[in-house]
């Protein structure tokens, strides 16, 4: 619990957010509070927090999600140390890929950083981005 931005999701129900984050990707809950539907999470380095919509505290005032998916314009990259091993999860899991499988170059400077990635949302329409690093190679 040291990263210096950690989102916070808005779910429609917390338990099936928690079985998705955990039991299907491997995420491991760091603490909660059942009673707030709240959990903190944690995929190797990468940290989120859900929090379960009308139970404790909700930032409204027009922020709150008004339907599927929420977090529109937004998708989360998480970096693993492979996506093989999410793959198989989700498949097993019969959880549909919203980008399947590919390898990109992004340019930055000179050179390119590289991303195996696929993208899949979460139940309540969260697009996750993981990907494995592929290095830096010059253009």
């Amino acid at each position: 619990m040291s990263n210096a931005l950690v989102p916070e999701l808005a779910v429609s129900d917390w338990q099936t957010s928690r079985r998705f984050y955990c039991q299907t990707i491997g995420f491991s809950c760091l603490y909660e509070r059942p009673e707030e539907g709240f959990s903190y999470l944690a995929l190797d380095a990468a940290e989120l927090m859900i929090d379960q919509i009308d139970l404790g505290r909700t930032f409204d005032d027009g922020h709150a999600p008004e339907g599927r998916p929420f977090g529109r314009g937004l998708n989360l990259q998480i970096r693993v140390p492979a996506i093989r091993p999410l793959l198989a999860a989700l498949e097993a899991a019969g959880w549909p890929l919203l980008l399947p499988p590919e390898d990109r170059w992004y340019r930055r400077d000179d050179g390119a950083l590289g991303n195996r990635q696929f993208v899949v949302a979460d139940p309540d329409g969260y697009l996750l981005r993981f990907y494995e690093d592929l290095g830096w190679r010059k253009i």
